[in-house]
């Protein structure tokens, strides 16, 4: 993501700017603004079937809520929209009207063309940093998806999939997730 801001500002001024222009995500890094391209319809496809999947199994055990691209809070100056974003029940009153204001539960990132260096290092140093306690990393391109648990204050891979299998990720061990059903049917 370019950094188009001239001047820092915090996350609670990032927050007050209201909604993105059409056509752009916007995101604060260390106090500066960042701009990132509309989504491409692999990655909104696996977005809303991943979302569909986690989402009827937490509907159906009224395990807590289920968010997706909101602004996220991870700390002073940073704000980032996390492409599914998961609280159990207990820790639901850290979603506050205009964000959420405390790590998440499940952070799941889908990497984009122009994502991946931003997804596997800097998200992931920033989330295991605020103490969220499962990141998930979809990769299309090599169609896998990985899942960490944070142990001790760092991540440890917990779990692995890749094409068709079938995986079980932490915090939703007993939910069956068919990776095939996430990715993107190609064109005609």
């Amino acid at each position: 993501m370019p950094i188009v801001s001239t001047i820092k500002m915090t996350a609670r001024q990032f927050i007050n700017l209201g909604e993105d222009p059409v056509g752009v995500r916007l995101e604060l890094v260390e106090g500066e603004v960042a701009i990132g391209p509309s989504l491409i319809p692999e990655h909104s496809f696996i977005d809303r079937m991943l979302s569909f999947i986690v989402g009827n199994h937490v509907l159906t055990f009224d395990l807590g809520r289920l968010y997706g691209g909101v602004n996220t809070l991870f700390g002073l100056t940073d704000v980032r929209r996390p492409d599914l974003i998961y609280f159990q029940k207990s820790r639901v009153h850290l979603v506050g009207p205009k964000a959420i204001e405390g790590p998440p539960d499940l952070c799941v990132e889908i990497i984009s063309p122009s994502s991946e260096t931003i997804d596997k290092v800097d998200k992931f140093e920033q989330y295991e940093a605020a103490g969220v306690a499962h990141y998930w990393i979809i990769d299309p391109a090599e169609r896998t998806a990985r899942a960490w648990e944070l142990q001790n204050g760092k991540y440890i891979l917990v779990g692995e999939g890749r094409g068709e299998e079938i995986v079980h990720f932490s915090p939703f061990v007993d939910l069956a997730i068919p990776l095939a059903k996430l990715w993107h049917p190609p064109t005609q």
